[in-house]
Protein backbone atom coordinates (compact mmCIF):
# COMPACT_ATOMS: atom_id res chain seq x y z
CA UNK A 1 0.00 0.00 0.00
CA UNK A 2 2.79 2.31 0.74
CA UNK A 3 4.22 1.71 -2.70
CA UNK A 4 0.88 2.66 -4.29
CA UNK A 5 0.81 5.94 -2.41
CA UNK A 6 4.44 6.65 -3.37
CA UNK A 7 3.63 6.07 -7.03
CA UNK A 8 0.53 8.30 -7.15
CA UNK A 9 2.01 11.26 -5.27
CA UNK A 10 4.40 12.48 -8.02
CA UNK A 11 1.62 12.03 -10.59
CA UNK A 12 -0.71 14.18 -8.58
CA UNK A 13 1.94 16.89 -8.22
CA UNK A 14 2.64 17.12 -11.92
CA UNK A 15 -1.02 17.08 -12.73
CA UNK A 16 -1.85 19.84 -10.25
CA UNK A 17 1.12 21.95 -11.45
CA UNK A 18 -0.21 21.69 -15.00
CA UNK A 19 -3.63 22.85 -13.89
CA UNK A 20 -2.09 25.78 -12.08
CA UNK A 21 0.07 26.75 -15.00
CA UNK A 22 -2.85 26.50 -17.35
CA UNK A 23 -4.87 28.76 -15.18
CA UNK A 24 -2.25 31.50 -15.25
CA UNK A 25 -1.55 31.47 -18.97
CA UNK A 26 -2.62 29.56 -21.97
CA UNK A 27 0.46 29.74 -24.19
CA UNK A 28 4.19 29.71 -23.74
CA UNK A 29 4.60 33.19 -25.27
CA UNK A 30 2.24 34.71 -22.80
CA UNK A 31 4.05 33.02 -19.95
CA UNK A 32 7.39 34.43 -20.95
CA UNK A 33 6.13 37.95 -21.51
CA UNK A 34 7.08 40.42 -18.81
CA UNK A 35 4.45 42.44 -17.06
CA UNK A 36 4.67 46.22 -17.35
CA UNK A 37 5.40 48.27 -14.22
CA UNK A 38 2.05 49.53 -12.97
CA UNK A 39 3.51 51.64 -10.24
CA UNK A 40 4.63 51.16 -6.73
CA UNK A 41 2.45 49.64 -4.09
CA UNK A 42 0.87 52.38 -2.04
CA UNK A 43 2.11 52.45 1.52
CA UNK A 44 -0.27 51.04 4.12
CA UNK A 45 -2.49 53.65 5.72
CA UNK A 46 -1.74 54.61 9.23
CA UNK A 47 -4.36 53.47 11.66
CA UNK A 48 -6.66 56.26 12.87
CA UNK A 49 -5.25 57.73 16.04
CA UNK A 50 -7.10 57.66 19.31
CA UNK A 51 -7.48 61.44 19.36
CA UNK A 52 -8.87 61.63 15.79
CA UNK A 53 -11.04 58.58 16.43
CA UNK A 54 -12.34 60.12 19.63
CA UNK A 55 -13.28 63.35 17.87
CA UNK A 56 -14.94 61.49 15.00
CA UNK A 57 -16.76 59.21 17.45
CA UNK A 58 -17.82 62.18 19.56
CA UNK A 59 -19.13 64.07 16.53
CA UNK A 60 -20.93 60.98 15.24
CA UNK A 61 -22.50 60.29 18.64
CA UNK A 62 -23.42 63.95 19.11
CA UNK A 63 -25.07 64.14 15.68
CA UNK A 64 -26.91 60.87 16.30
CA UNK A 65 -28.12 62.04 19.73
CA UNK A 66 -29.07 65.44 18.29
CA UNK A 67 -31.08 63.86 15.50
CA UNK A 68 -32.88 61.54 17.94
CA UNK A 69 -33.59 64.47 20.26
CA UNK A 70 -34.92 66.52 17.34
CA UNK A 71 -37.10 63.60 16.27
CA UNK A 72 -38.55 63.17 19.78
CA UNK A 73 -39.00 66.93 20.09
CA UNK A 74 -40.87 66.96 16.78
CA UNK A 75 -43.10 64.08 17.96
CA UNK A 76 -43.83 65.91 21.23
CA UNK A 77 -44.59 69.05 19.25
CA UNK A 78 -47.04 67.13 17.05
CA UNK A 79 -48.77 65.64 20.11
CA UNK A 80 -48.95 69.01 21.86
CA UNK A 81 -50.26 70.63 18.68
CA UNK A 82 -52.97 67.98 18.32
CA UNK A 83 -53.96 68.40 21.98
CA UNK A 84 -54.08 72.17 21.56
CA UNK A 85 -56.21 71.83 18.43
CA UNK A 86 -58.63 69.53 20.27
CA UNK A 87 -58.91 71.96 23.18
CA UNK A 88 -59.50 74.87 20.78
CA UNK A 89 -62.31 72.92 19.13
CA UNK A 90 -63.82 72.12 22.55
CA UNK A 91 -63.56 75.78 23.51
CA UNK A 92 -65.27 76.79 20.28
CA UNK A 93 -68.11 74.33 20.92
CA UNK A 94 -68.60 75.52 24.49
CA UNK A 95 -68.47 79.15 23.33
CA UNK A 96 -71.24 78.47 20.83
CA UNK A 97 -73.33 76.84 23.57
CA UNK A 98 -72.77 79.81 25.90
CA UNK A 99 -73.68 82.21 23.09
CA UNK A 100 -76.92 80.31 22.48
CA UNK A 101 -77.76 80.44 26.21
CA UNK A 102 -77.03 84.18 26.30
CA UNK A 103 -79.35 84.77 23.34
CA UNK A 104 -82.11 82.80 25.07
CA UNK A 105 -81.61 84.79 28.28
CA UNK A 106 -81.76 88.06 26.33
CA UNK A 107 -85.01 86.96 24.65
CA UNK A 108 -86.52 86.01 28.02
CA UNK A 109 -85.44 89.36 29.52
CA UNK A 110 -87.02 91.18 26.57
CA UNK A 111 -90.29 89.26 27.03
CA UNK A 112 -90.18 89.91 30.79
CA UNK A 113 -89.67 93.63 30.23
CA UNK A 114 -92.61 93.72 27.78
CA UNK A 115 -94.80 91.84 30.26
CA UNK A 116 -93.78 94.06 33.17
CA UNK A 117 -94.65 97.16 31.15
CA UNK A 118 -98.06 95.78 30.21
CA UNK A 119 -98.84 94.20 33.60
CA UNK A 120 -101.01 95.99 36.15
CA UNK A 121 -99.55 97.25 39.39
CA UNK A 122 -101.07 96.90 42.87
CA UNK A 123 -102.24 100.49 42.73
CA UNK A 124 -104.03 99.83 39.42
CA UNK A 125 -105.71 96.75 40.85
CA UNK A 126 -106.85 98.56 44.03
CA UNK A 127 -108.23 101.47 41.94
CA UNK A 128 -110.14 99.05 39.66
CA UNK A 129 -111.44 97.20 42.73
CA UNK A 130 -112.74 100.44 44.23
CA UNK A 131 -114.47 101.31 40.94
CA UNK A 132 -116.04 97.83 40.80
CA UNK A 133 -117.36 98.25 44.35
CA UNK A 134 -118.88 101.59 43.44
CA UNK A 135 -120.49 100.09 40.33
CA UNK A 136 -121.76 97.10 42.31
CA UNK A 137 -123.15 99.31 45.03
CA UNK A 138 -124.80 101.58 42.45
CA UNK A 139 -126.33 98.59 40.66
CA UNK A 140 -127.50 97.14 43.95
CA UNK A 141 -129.22 100.42 44.87
CA UNK A 142 -130.84 100.58 41.43
CA UNK A 143 -131.91 96.95 41.78
CA UNK A 144 -133.48 97.70 45.17
CA UNK A 145 -135.22 100.77 43.72
CA UNK A 146 -136.53 98.72 40.80
CA UNK A 147 -137.70 96.00 43.16
CA UNK A 148 -139.51 98.53 45.32
CA UNK A 149 -141.13 100.01 42.22
CA UNK A 150 -142.24 96.57 40.97
CA UNK A 151 -143.56 95.74 44.44
CA UNK A 152 -145.49 98.98 44.47
CA UNK A 153 -146.99 98.13 41.08
CA UNK A 154 -147.95 94.71 42.36
CA UNK A 155 -149.66 96.24 45.38
CA UNK A 156 -151.57 98.65 43.17
CA UNK A 157 -152.66 95.85 40.84
CA UNK A 158 -153.68 93.71 43.81
CA UNK A 159 -155.64 96.56 45.36
CA UNK A 160 -157.44 97.24 42.11
CA UNK A 161 -158.32 93.63 41.67
CA UNK A 162 -159.95 93.52 45.13
CA UNK A 163 -161.87 96.70 44.62
CA UNK A 164 -163.50 95.82 41.40
CA UNK A 165 -163.71 92.15 41.97
CA UNK A 166 -162.59 91.58 38.51
CA UNK A 167 -159.67 89.57 37.47
CA UNK A 168 -156.93 90.93 35.43
CA UNK A 169 -155.49 88.80 32.78
CA UNK A 170 -152.06 89.40 31.60
CA UNK A 171 -151.45 88.16 28.20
Amino acid sequence: MASLAARTLPLARTHSSRIQSRLLSSTRAVRQETTPNLGSVPPAKKPVGAFRGGIVGFLFGFSLASSLAAYHLLEEYKLASAALQASVEELQTSTQKVSAHVRRIEAVEKDLKALSESAATKEDISRVRAEMKKLYDGLHVEFLDLRAHVWGIQEDVHALSKKNGTTVRIV
